[in-house]
């Protein structure tokens, strides 16, 4: 099982998007793959067209009443089995605190539940705030990509991340691999590559090869509730996860 989280602490960068994508790219190899939402905002559990009734429909239900996330699992169109969010999402970070039992809460449900095989993936979509479910994102994933959209804000985003993830380590007595994600990247625009060189300067081999162009139809899927390939199959943006997904398999970081 191969768990990865998608994180930036600023919004508009493609989280949702990349999450979405990424674990649509997976399905399309054959794999069983999940997609857990950890944003309030739920926006990956409504593209993908489920919807939670209450907060114990998602991670608030492990949380207050230790509810198995297997339970949680829902079918999609798109054959991504997503636990969804909610708005009582939000209620986590003001009824638990982050000692270290309940930022490593998802962690130890998951290695307990054990889903499916070796390479079967789990994809996190969290919101842009580093609070307790975020952290439990991180705490559990071996992997960790961060979308930067090709401008110097979510540049700087990027940054503070490594800043946590950096003070972290004593904590989790590793450090988590991770990827940089170039995204909306339109390669007529100086900025694009301003930002391009800036990100490879800092964080080196570890910024993805593959970028995320700037595309209609990467932009429209979500208003569908669609993938990108059940949108748009032939498109560029359909290219471009497929190609991310051959790049993060290639070098191991998802197994």
């Amino acid at each position: 099982m191969t768990i990865i989280t998608v994180f930036n602490q600023k919004g508009g960068v493609g989280k949702t998007t990349t999450a979405l994508n990424l674990a649509a790219a997976l399905v399309r190899t054959g794999r069983v793959a999940y997609g857990f939402d950890l944003d309030p905002q739920a926006h990956l559990s409504s593209i993908t067209g489920v919807t939670a009734q209450t907060g114990q429909d998602t991670l608030l239900g492990l949380f207050q009443h230790n509810r198995p996330l297997r339970e949680m699992v829902q079918e999609t169109a798109s054959q991504i089995k997503i636990i969804p969010a909610h708005t009582e999402l939000s209620k986590v970070d003001a009824l638990f605190g982050k000692g270290f039992n309940v930022v490593n809460r998802l962690n130890i449900a998951l290695q307990t539940e054990s889903f499916g095989k070796k390479d079967t993936p789990v994809v996190i979509d969290c919101n842009p705030i580093i609070g307790v479910l975020s952290l439990n994102a991180i705490f559990a994933c071996q992997g960790l990509i961060v979308p930067i959209s090709a401008d110097h804000l979510s540049t700087k985003g990027a940054l503070q991340i490594e800043k946590a993830l950096d003070a972290l380590e004593k904590v989790l007595k590793r450090r988590i691999p991770r990827r940089y994600l170039l995204t909306r990247f339109d390669g007529r625009r100086r900025m694009a590559w301003d930002v391009l060189q800036l990100v490879e300067e800092h964080f080196g081999d570890e910024v993805c090869k593959t970028k995320i162009s700037e595309n209609v139809s990467l932009a429209e899927s979500p208003a569908l509730n669609m993938t990108i390939f059940e949108h748009a199959p032939s498109s560029r943006g359909a290219h471009d996860y497929d190609e991310l997904l051959q790049e993060l398999l290639s070098d191991g970081f998802i197994e």
